[in-house]
C-alpha cells in the first residue's frame, strides 16, 4: 500500500517536472514588446479581446490560432520571442496608429483591415522591414501615401484599397519587387500612374480601380508577366489599350473601363486565352470583334458595351461552351444576330442599342436567360408570343406613326409596389424581377424600364432591386422609399407615348444599402451618374451625401424636352465608388422613385390621364403593342437622336 502510494507521488512529481521544464524551455516575449502590445490593447480598447494574464508569445495561448481575431503569433526560435504575426480584422478600432506599433520590428504580417483608423499613414511604418503582408485596406486614412512603404522590400502583399488618401503614389512603390498583389482600389490617389512601378514584375494580382489617375494607360503593364488579375475601372485614364497587354498570357481577369480620348482596338486579345472574364466597357474599343474571342475556352463573361464596334457579332460565339454573360450593348454593331449563339451554358445577352436585324432565335423562349434586345430591329415574336407583328411593319417601314392621345406624364415607384403619395400622385408597381440583361413595360404601355450588367465577383448576390424595413426620414411618403431598384452597370427607364413639349422630371433617391454608422460598414462610397434624353445632369452623384445620410430621402429636380414621343432616363455606373462596402457586390445605381410630368400641364400634370389606357391601340395602324414593338422604336428613336450623346461623349457612354 505504502508503496503504490510513493509511486503514485512520484509520478505526479514528474509530471509537473515536465510541465515546468516544457514552459521553460519557450523563450519569453521581448519584454519591450510586451510593453508595446499593452498600450496597444488599452489604446484600441482591446483588453477584453487580449488579456495577458500569460505570455503574450504562449505557444496555446487563445489568441495564438490561426483563425483568432484578434490574432497574435510569435517567432520562438532564439532566446526571445518576437511578435511576428499582428491582426485586429473588422474589430472597428478607431483613432490613429499608435507609435508602439513600430516597436514590432519583427513583424511579418500585420492585418489591420476593415476599421475606422483614421489619421494619416505613419511614416515610421517604413521600421518595419521584415514586413510580408501589409493590410490597411477599408479604414478612414488620410494625408500622402507614404513613400516609406519602399523601404519594405520583403512585402509580398500590400492593401490600402477604400481610405480617403490624396496626391500621387510615391515612386519608392517600386522598390517592391517582391511584391504579388496590391490592391489600391478606392484609395483617393490621383495623379499619373508613376513610371517607377514598370518594376513590379512579380505582380500578380492588381487592383486599382476608383482612383482618378490621369494620363495614359501605361504601356509598362505589358510588362507584368506574372499577372493574373488586372482591375482599372473608373479612372481619368486615356486611351488607348496598349498593345503590349498581348504578352500577359496568364491573365484570368481582365477589367479596364472608362478610358477617354483615343480609341482602342482588340488586337492585343489575341493569345490571352486564359481568360476568364474579359470587361472593357466604356472605353473606346473601335473596329470588329476578332473571331477567335468567340473560341476562348475559359471565357464565361465578355463585356464590351459601351464602346463603337462595328461589323457582326462572330459566328465563333456560336460555338462557345463556356461563355455565360455577354455584354455587347451600345455598339455600332450590324447584320444579323447568329443563329445558335444562345445555348444552355447563356445565362444573360444584351445586344441593345446597335443596327441588330433579324429574329431571336426558336430556342429563345425555353432557354433559361435574360436578354435585351431594345434598340435594335431584332424581331422578338419569341419573347411575345407573335404580339404586335403589324405594328412592326409600320415602325420599320419609315412611316411616321403617331399617338392620338399621347401622355402627359408618368410615375413609378422603382422597385416597389404601386403606391399613392401624400400629394396624391399615383406611383405605378415596378416589382418585376430584372434579369442580368432584361427589360420590362408596364401593363398600359406607359413606361419600360431595361437592366444590363451582372454582380461578377458575386453572382448570387443582390438582384435587381433592394428594400428596408426602416423609416426613411425627410419624407411624408416613407413607403416609397423603402424599395428600390439597383443595377450594376446600366439602369435605364422610358416614358412612351408622350406628348411633346416641356417637361419636368422629379428623380427620387434614398440609400438603404449602404450604412451611416461609426463601423467600418459605414465607409461605402456609391457614386453614379445620370444622364436624361441623353445629357448627363448628374457625375459622381453620391446619394448619401446629397441627403446627409443614409436611409434619408432627397428629390434631384430637372427639365427635359420630348420632341419625338419618348424619354430616356439612364443612370449609369463609371466605375467610380467603393465595391464591396458593407458587402461584396455594393456599387452601381440606385433609385427609389421618378415622377414625370409636363411643364404646360401645371398642377394638373401630376395626376393621372384617365384616357391614357388606350393611346397605344390609337397608333396609325390599329394593332396591340408588344415588345417587339416598343424595342423597333426605340432603335429608330436612338438612331434619330443620336447626335445628342454626343455632348458628352468624349468621357462618358453614348447610350
Amino acid at each position: 500500500m505504502c508503496g503504490s502510494i510513493m509511486a503514485s507521488v512520484y509520478f505526479t512529481l514528474i509530471l509537473l517536472l515536465s510541465v515546468v521544464g516544457m514552459f521553460a524551455a519557450q523563450p519569453a516575449t521581448d519584454p519591450a514588446e510586451v510593453q508595446a502590445l499593452n498600450k496597444m490593447v488599452d489604446h484600441w480598447n482591446l483588453r477584453m479581446k487580449l488579456n495577458f494574464t500569460i505570455d503574450p508569445c504562449t505557444q496555446n495561448a487563445s489568441w495564438a490560432a490561426e483563425n483568432a481575431n484578434p490574432r497574435i503569433a510569435c517567432d520562438c526560435s532564439a532566446t526571445t520571442c518576437h511578435v511576428t504575426h499582428l491582426k485586429i480584422y473588422a474589430l472597428d478600432i478607431s483613432g490613429e496608429i499608435p507609435s508602439e506599433l513600430f516597436v514590432l520590428k519583427e513583424l511579418k504580417d500585420l492585418n489591420l483591415g476593415q476599421n475606422v483608423l483614421n489619421g494619416s499613414i505613419p511614416h515610421e511604418i517604413g521600421q518595419l522591414k521584415n514586413m510580408e503582408y501589409l493590410s490597411l485596406g477599408i479604414n478612414n486614412f488620410t494625408g500622402k501615401v507614404p513613400a516609406e512603404l519602399g523601404n519594405l522590400t520583403k512585402l509580398l502583399s500590400l492593401s490600402f484599397s477604400s481610405n480617403n488618401l490624396n496626391g500621387s503614389l510615391p515612386t519608392d512603390l517600386g522598390k517592391l519587387t517582391s511584391l504579388q498583389q496590391l490592391y489600391i482600389d478606392s484609395s483617393g490617389v490621383t495623379g499619373p500612374i508613376p513610371q517607377e512601378l514598370s518594376n513590379l514584375k512579380s505582380l500578380q494580382i492588381l487592383w486599382a480601380s476608383d482612383n482618378l489617375f490621369t494620363g495614359k494607360l501605361p504601356e509598362f503593364l505589358g510588362t507584368f508577366m506574372e499577372l493574373n488579375v488586372l482591375r482599372l475601372e473608373g479612372t481619368n485614364l486615356e486611351g488607348p489599350i496598349p498593345r503590349s497587354l498581348r504578352a500577359l498570357t496568364k491573365l484570368s481577369d481582365l477589367r479596364v473601363g472608362d478610358l477617354s480620348m483615343e480609341d482602342s482596338s482588340l488586337d492585343f486579345i489575341e493569345n490571352l486565352t486564359s481568360l476568364s472574364i474579359l470587361s472593357l466597357r466604356n472605353c473606346r474599343v473601335a473596329g470588329q470583334i476578332p473571331e477567335r474571342l468567340g473560341t476562348f475556352s475559359k471565357l464565361k463573361v465578355l463585356d464590351l458595351s459601351f464602346n463603337k464596334l462595328t461589323g457582326q457579332i462572330p459566328n465563333s460565339f456560336q460555338n462557345s461552351a463556356s461563355l455565360q454573360y455577354l455584354y455587347l450593348g451600345s455598339n455600332n454593331l450590324s447584320g444579323e444576330l447568329p443563329p445558335t449563339i444562345i445555348n444552355q451554358n447563356l445565362r444573360a445577352l444584351d445586344i441593345s442599342f446597335n443596327s441588330l436585324s433579324g429574329s431571336l432565335p426558336q430556342s429563345s423562349d425555353k432557354a433559361r436567360l435574360s436578354m435585351n434586345v431594345i434598340g435594335t430591329s431584332i424581331s422578338a415574336n419569341s419573347l411575345l408570343k407573335g404580339e404586335a407583328s403589324g405594328m412592326l411593319r409600320c415602325i420599320l417601314g419609315g412611316a411616321k406613326c403617331s399617338i392620338k392621345v399621347p401622355a402627359t406624364s408618368f410615375s413609378i415607384n422603382c422597385g416597389g409596389t404601386e403606391q399613392t403619395s401624400s400629394s396624391g400622385i399615383k406611383f405605378d408597381n415596378d416589382s418585376e424581377i430584372l434579369g442580368a440583361a432584361s427589360m420590362y413595360i408596364s401593363s398600359d404601355h406607359q413606361w419600360a424600364v431595361s437592366n444590363t450588367g451582372s454582380y461578377i465577383s458575386n453572382p448570387n448576390g443582390p438582384l435587381s432591386i433592394v428594400q428596408t424595413d426602416s423609416q426613411i426620414t425627410e419624407t411624408l411618403d416613407s413607403e416609397l422609399y423603402k424599395t428600390a431598384r439597383i443595377s450594376p452597370s446600366s439602369l435605364r427607364y422610358y416614358g412612351l407615348g408622350l406628348k411633346n413639349g416641356k417637361y419636368n422630371v422629379e428623380l427620387h433617391f434614398a440609400e438603404i444599402q449602404m450604412e451611416q454608422s461609426h463601423s467600418w460598414k459605414g465607409l461605402g462610397r456609391r457614386l453614379f451618374d445620370v444622364y436624361i434624353q441623353g445629357e448627363r445632369v448628374l457625375k459622381d452623384f453620391s446619394i448619401r451625401d446629397e441627403a446627409e445620410g443614409s436611409k434619408r430621402a432627397v428629390v434631384r429636380k430637372f427639365e427635359a424636352n420630348v420632341s419625338n414621343t419618348a424619354m430616356d432616363i439612364h443612370l449609369f455606373w463609371a466605375g467610380r465608388g467603393t465595391c464591396c462596402i458593407p458587402f461584396q457586390s455594393t456599387f452601381g445605381p440606385l433609385v427609389s422613385a421618378i415622377h414625370v410630368s409636363q411643364v404646360s400641364e401645371g398642377t394638373r400634370s401630376s395626376k393621372r390621364d384617365n384616357k391614357r389606357a388606350g393611346r397605344i391601340a390609337g397608333i396609325a395602324v390599329g394593332c396591340t403593342a408588344g415588345l417587339v414593338v416598343v424595342a423597333s422604336a426605340f432603335y429608330l428613336w436612338w438612331r434619330k437622336e443620336k447626335p445628342a450623346h454626343m455632348v458628352v461623349h468624349a468621357d462618358s457612354p453614348r447610350k
